[in-house]
């Protein structure tokens, strides 16, 4: 296309409301030389009301294209950083796990009384479990569990407490009779079904059990 044709050609698609850069880009030309061709050209209202719309929509693309690249980053960070730390951390040892119990049990364990552990995380419970049963030689029969749950999810207690009884594999007989705390939600939370409250269990007679436990803590703080 000869540069008189590239001209008229400019003019034509900018009365259509095209920008300045389209124009540009389709006739492989520069801005500059968009610009100079169409300078004296007048847009309507409604040319001009198309050449918002599409700098908005463009906009929107953009920022959707960027948002999309900045989310793929982030999942390579975190599979990236997931596969490091299980290299990193490896198998533990038998000293190794002892260490993280008595670590969590001193942040989430009772230090005074009985010996019980709470919390809402079913892994950190499932952890800790195996951290009894593995390391201080509690038998499946001496757990017993009880659950802490809002009174709000008093028509999913079943459902919550066989939940909580297949992770631990426990029977549900063995569990302590639930605890509803009556404490009014101003909410209904979009988790409500997916939520289970917080599991605490004691260990049966286990005095002896609890000044061994603190002795290790006190070992861990003179560290």
């Amino acid at each position: 296309m000869a540069k008189f044709e590239k001209r008229l050609e400019a003019r034509k698609l900018r009365r259509k409301g095209r920008s300045i850069k389209s124009i540009a880009k389709r006739l492989d030309v520069s801005k500059g030389s968009v610009s100079v061709w169409c300078r004296d050209l007048k847009l309507t209202e409604r040319q001009r009301n198309i050449l918002m719309k599409k700098a908005i929509a463009a906009g929107h693309k953009g920022r959707m294209i960027g948002a999309e690249m900045n989310r793929q980053k982030r999942l390579e960070s975190i599979s990236y950083f997931k596969e490091k730390s299980l290299k990193d951390i490896g198998k533990l040892s038998k000293r190794e796990l002892l260490v993280s119990g008595i670590a969590l049990y001193w942040g989430e364990g009772s230090k005074g009384g009985k010996l019980s552990f709470a919390n809402s995380d079913p892994a950190l419970i499932l952890f800790m479990i195996k951290w009894f049963k593995e390391i201080m030689g509690v038998k499946d029969e001496e757990f017993m569990p009880r659950i802490y749950i809002n009174e709000i999810h008093k028509p999913r207690e079943m459902k919550v407490l066989k939940f909580w009884a297949a992770l631990l594999n426990l029977p549900a007989s063995q569990f302590r009779k639930t605890i509803f705390i009556k404490t009014k939600q101003k909410k209904v939370y979009e988790n409500y079904e997916n939520y289970y409250g917080v599991l605490a269990f004691r260990v049966r007679n286990s005095a002896k059990l609890g000044y061994y436990i603190l002795g290790l803590i006190d070992a861990l703080k003179a560290q």
